[in-house]
């Protein structure tokens, strides 16, 4: 358990600065601070976490700690975007349309309606 939480820690650490060093690389091109750079980070953590299933399916690799490493920790570090892309995704390969629909329109709406009532609650 500990070898593990170690593996999900280190690929988050990780996960996390390449968030941090990709906001900056967009602000380098974008000059106003918006929406880019998280959503550049959310796309480009959708493609990685795809490219990383598909590459242990086809491998047929089994090692759980690979995928700790860089599925749970990297990816999740990085923007948990990706795992919510990759759980709806197996939603809908599994034609669980109306979960798929409700899970992705509630964690947006509740999401955004959350922040809002976190911001009120500390005024």
């Amino acid at each position: 358990m500990l070898k593990n939480i170690l593996l999900v820690a280190l690929g988050g650490g990780i996960g996390s600065v390449f968030r941090y060093l990709t906001n900056i690389g967009i602000l380098k091109f974008v000059t106003t601070k918006s929406f880019y750079a998280t959503y550049l980070v959310n796309c480009i953590g959708c493609l990685l976490i795809g490219l990383l299933i598909g590459f242990f399916q086809k491998n047929q690799t089994e090692s759980e700690s690979l995928k700790l490493l860089f599925i749970t920790g990297f990816c999740g570090g990085f923007t948990t975007f990706s795992t919510f892309g990759l759980e709806n995704y197996n939603l809908l390969q599994t034609q669980n349309y109306i979960t798929s629909l409700l899970y992705i329109a509630s964690s947006i709406l509740i999401g955004i309606a959350f922040v809002g009532i976190g911001i009120y609650l500390t005024k």
